[in-house]
């Protein structure tokens, strides 16, 4: 079924709740300000970045990114539903992805593709095997290129060094997500430790991890000390 390509995201993340970079805050805000003055720019004639690719370490806010990217533009966001796009039928995958790209197209939507390098992998001729997936990048190399600048392509991969170079190159930005730093890591836990309590703050921080790792960490401790506090109090009555 068609509505099984994708899962519409109604969650609203605010681009406040994601650690950027220094680098990566500023060209979030030339995104941001391009689409709040599109028909200015499209009087001029000028390109809009509306086709993003997010790399680096899993857990550093891609998917978030696309996430608060659709809700402050107010779009709706699809998130492309990789296990059921890909198909085993010949044809049926390209086939799949253009009914996403129109849909996003007439919606002015952002499509959101994770795991991109599944799909855009790079074209290995020699091999008669990978056939259906030469057609797949084809396919998606001229949606691409039609892709009015109402609507956004975001992708992201853990692995850009696979995607091949043809479609890499039709990506307006390319964002990098590196692995925070030690101080990076330290800011983070602080301003997440500001929903909680003092008393139940009192927590071993973990370093050399990624946002993602350092917010479960720090999730699972809170509750170890709210539930001991608790079992304590408890004991006491």
């Amino acid at each position: 079924m068609v509505n099984e390509l994708y899962i519409i995201d109604r969650s609203k993340v605010q681009l406040n709740e994601i650690s950027f970079s220094e680098e990566l805050k500023e060209e979030m805000d030339v995104l941001l300000k391009e689409f709040e003055h599109l028909e200015t720019l499209n009087q001029f004639n000028l390109p809009i970045n509306n086709k993003i690719i997010l790399h680096g370490k899993t857990g550093c806010g891609k998917t978030m990114t696309a996430k608060a990217i659709a809700n402050h533009l107010n779009k709706k966001l699809y998130i492309v539903n990789l296990g059921s796009i890909v198909s085993a039928k010949l044809g049926e995958t390209a086939k799949n992805i253009t009914h996403l790209f129109k849909r996003a197209e007439r919606e002015k939507a952002v499509l959101f593709f994770d795991e991109f390098d599944s799909l855009g992998k790079i074209r290995d001729y020699d091999n008669s095997d990978s056939g259906e997936m030469k057609r797949v990048v084809n396919s998606i190399l001229q949606l691409i290129d039609y892709l009015p600048s109402t609507a956004i392509l975001i992708a992201a991969t853990n692995q850009i060094h696979v995607i091949d170079e043809a479609l890499l190159r039709r990506f307006d930005m390319k964002l990098e997500y590196k692995a925070p730093n030690k101080e990076q890591l330290e800011a983070f836990y602080q301003k997440e430790m500001e929903n909680y309590p003092k008393e139940y703050n009192q927590i071993p921080k973990l370093f050399d991890v990624s946002y993602a790792e350092a917010k479960m960490h720090l999730q699972k401790e809170i509750k170890k000390n709210i539930l001991q506090t608790l079992e304590y109090s408890s004991v006491l009555v």
